[in-house]
């Protein structure tokens, strides 16, 4: 399918993660904007996957199989992992509480950091040559600096960021309306529409680089290679003058 820039996105798939703290199947404000964008991508052919990430019995922690580690249960590999290992976009979502992240937003990158010492099939980190972004909603002040900590923890993991890869939408602050409610202006707000287009298109355009790039060029950035002695150009001992 060939997209209406003309480029095919066809082979590209998306995983958008809402990290609202209610279960299915309660309304998540969060989610009515993940949808914009999620049919945005969806237009330009790209396949789409979205979970909402506590309707999955994952468990707390930093490991791959929190099972190892005394917990009784964990999906994370067999529910949630497999899609974001398949996935060439991330797309977290998620509300804010207190001005930041919720809970199940900063459990989710933890289990992603669980496996970010994990390998691709080129000897990189895992999660090299994939591409991510973030969305926010809510009634207080706080977008910003939620987009800021989610992205800074893709990109550490490995994830590339494109320009204006985050997008969110907050009403008056205190008690009012969320953004799916009647007359909040929420799916109407001209910024917000922008923004998660944005990022949508940013997203799309990075994914497709990096797929016919073949991903980050693996020189350089070999975790293997350097423990074995390669240093690739690194002086450990330069000169001084």
């Amino acid at each position: 399918m060939t997209s209406e820039n003309g480029v095919d996105y066809s082979d590209l798939t998306a995983l958008y993660v809402n990290c609202t703290l209610k279960k299915s199947p309660e309304l998540s404000h969060t989610q009515g904007l993940m949808d914009r964008s999620i049919a945005l991508m969806r237009a330009q052919g790209a396949k789409v996957d979205s979970i909402r990430f506590i309707d999955h019995d994952i468990a707390t922690g930093i490991y791959p199989d929190m099972r190892e580690h005394g917990w009784a249960s964990d999906a994370w590999l067999d529910e949630v992992w497999p899609l974001v290992d398949a996935a060439d976009v991330l797309v977290i979502g998620g509300p804010l509480w207190l001005g930041d992240n919720a809970s199940i937003t900063r459990k989710f990158i933890e289990r992603l950091y669980a496996m970010s010492g994990m390998f691709n099939d080129r000897g990189q980190y895992v999660f090299y040559g994939k591409t991510a972004g973030a969305l926010i909603t809510g009634n207080e002040d706080g977008v910003k600096h939620a987009a800021m900590s989610i992205l800074y923890s893709l990109q550490h993991i490995g994830y590339v960021i494109p320009p204006a890869a985050d997008a969110g939408w907050i009403g008056e602050v205190g008690p009012g309306p969320s953004y799916l409610d009647e007359g909040s202006g929420g799916p109407q707000n001209d910024f917000t529409n922008r923004n998660t287009t944005f990022m949508t298109w940013n997203l799309l355009h990075l994914a497709r680089i990096l797929k016919d790039a073949g991903g980050i060029p693996a020189v350089g950035n070999l975790r293997q290679a350097w423990n074995a002695g390669e240093r690739f150009g690194f002086d450990a001992n330069p000169e001084y003058r």
